[in-house]
């Protein structure tokens, strides 16, 4: 006897295509305005399809944006300028090396470099060969390169050669790559020998395409491999650019590591834009900021603490450089908080765009510099095709206002953990990790973790609170609680405590303004002064090294 299908079953799906279709027109259209996709010669849209055809979206970014921008400049860094073009005849000989060399679909790549050239030649030519790539984190210690190395199964090791300690007498079964060389330039182990030596012809398309690993941030532990496909969706570009005005041909400069999922999908975006990408290894204030004069950028893509420390510059240093070119200023990777944004905002005007994401969860919010103006402790609105819902402990969710655990779902899927772990779903949702609530205008805030929150004497802490009070307070430059265990109460709040250069804050005094501001349960009962806070490349405090102290 055949089965009757359920009609409700049938609506529901119904409803989610014809809101995958609604969005995916959108998001069509939010690439012709940005200037992605436009009218194009015949030729020019085979090419272009053809690359993508080929190698996904990953693999085909270069080759489709030097289709339609082959002499416009793609990467500027220490190394000098490459057009679009000869980025992509790189790419296509450094893929044809390692597939002599063995790089095969699916075979485990590592790039562990700095933001220069060698990270994308490396990261394309591999998704070019439809490998595994992992994104490693140059922060890691020697002990944390061998375990992710292991676990991922990376038989190919692309790295920085300051990173050669780090590798100590790992074998990988198709070696080791140098990609930024500092000793011995004519060896035949580097990014450019193989490129020497490499067909500049496009290569095969891979039986499989390429997979991508970006590691979580691992400031409570070990770093966690993130596993996840490209989508075949428009999604991954056209929903940042629902809430964000990136126009081709713009000038980019990422501050934010390309290993970080902040850097990596700006990285890709802007190639997608056709837009040029500044470049540098190594963050220094006074140096970004004459690098954005220099260049005109119009996008300047970092994390938190970089702003903070490019916000500690005098006024003069600021006033002496032309950034008058500056439209957009995209952040993300820990949190802005509420100085941090007035002082961004009083300095550079308004060009704030704040992401709230994870490796997990891809994107969720994004908060303008209109949401800013007007709440800048939030994280902005709910970008287009993402569902972020706040829920309870029961799993049902719950009204505006009040505060409950982030559940983010989107077309880009987290898969899981590599390790075989996973983030807790509900009804195809992932937690975020936050606990936060929506307002009435729908901006989304953040509470806090909530693995962080500290239960003292019955009563909930979350360190975000005491954080952001803090750093109100003018003689605070960082704030950090944390809770450690206690006999009385379970446990009890410790501050960390950077001040600003020549200004003084003793504990009783700091005691006091969280007193004078906060419930009394929430008042530290130790704090803490510090140089500085331990921090991961990325700019997160590490937690974990607090609680050691």
């Amino acid at each position: 006897m055949r089965s009757i299908p359920d009609t409700g079953k049938l609506r529901e799906r119904a409803g989610r295509f014809a809101d995958r279709l609604g969005n995916e027109a959108l998001y069509l259209g939010y690439c012709f305005r940005s200037g992605m996709f436009g009218i194009e010669p015949p030729a020019r849209v085979v090419a272009v399809g053809r690359a993508l055809w080929d190698y996904g979206m990953l693999g085909g970014a270069v080759a489709a944006a030097a289709a339609r921008h082959p002499d416009r400049t793609a990467i500027i860094d220490e190394q000098g300028e490459l057009t679009y073009r000869l980025l992509d005849r790189r790419i296509n000989a450094l893929a044809n090396s390692w597939r002599t060399a063995g790089l095969k679909p699916r075979v485990g790549i590592a790039i562990m470099t700095r933001n220069h050239r060698g990270f994308l030649e490396a990261l394309f030519a591999a998704a070019k060969c439809g490998a595994r790539i992992v994104l490693m984190n140059t922060g890691f210690s020697a002990p944390q390169v061998r375990e992710v190395v292991e676990r991922e199964g990376v038989d190919m090791f692309v790295y920085d050669e300051e990173f050669r300690p780090l590798l100590g007498d790992l074998e990988l079964q198709l070696g080791r790559v140098r990609a930024w060389v500092d000793t011995d330039l004519e060896g035949d182990d580097t990014l450019e020998a193989l490129i020497a030596t490499g067909s500049t012809a496009p290569p095969p398309k891979p039986a499989h395409a390429p997979r991508l690993v970006i590691l979580t941030s691992g400031t409570t532990g070990t770093p966690k491999g993130a596993g996840r496909d490209v989508p075949v969706s428009l999604s991954p570009v056209g929903g940042p650019l629902s809430r964000v005005p990136f126009r081709s041909g713009d000038v980019a400069q990422i501050s934010a590591p390309l290993f970080h999922a902040l850097g990596f999908t700006q990285g890709l975006l802007q190639i997608g834009l056709g837009a040029t990408l500044v470049l540098q290894r190594r963050f220094a204030p006074a140096d970004v900021m004459a690098s954005l004069a220099r260049h005109r950028v119009t996008t300047w893509v970092i994390v938190p603490v970089m702003l903070q420390r490019v916000l500690a510059l005098t006024d003069e240093e600021h006033r002496a450089l032309d950034l008058s070119a500056l439209r957009i200023i995209y952040l993300s990777g820990s949190q802005l908080g509420t100085h941090l944004a007035r002082l961004a905002l009083a300095r550079f005007g308004p060009v704030l765009y704040n992401l709230y994401g994870s490796t997990e969860i891809a994107y969720a919010t994004i908060a303008t510099p209109a949401d800013l103006e007007v709440e800048p402790a939030c994280v902005g609105r709910v970008v287009r095709g993402a569902v972020v819902k706040i829920l309870g402990a029961d799993g049902r969710e719950l009204p505006t206002g009040q505060t409950g655990r982030i559940f983010v779902g989107h077309m880009i899927r987290f898969e899981g953990y590599t390790g075989g772990d996973d983030k807790e779903r509900i009804a195809g949702m992932v937690s975020s990790g936050d606990v936060g609530h929506f307002d009435s205008a729908g901006r989304l805030f953040i509470d806090g973790r909530d693995d962080e929150m500290i239960i003292s004497g019955g009563e909930n802490v979350f360190p975000r609170e005491l954080e952001d009070l803090l750093h109100l307070h003018p003689a605070v430059l960082e704030a950090a609680a944390v809770g450690v265990p206690d006999e009385e109460f379970g446990q009890r709040v410790v501050l960390f405590l950077v001040l600003r250069d020549g200004r003084r804050l003793d504990e009783d005094e700091a005691k006091q303004y969280v007193r004078d501001n906060l419930a009394r349960y929430k008042v530290p009962r130790t704090v803490t002064f510090l140089d500085e806070l331990p921090r991961n490349a990325t700019g997160k405090v590490l937690k974990r090294e607090l609680l050691n102290r």
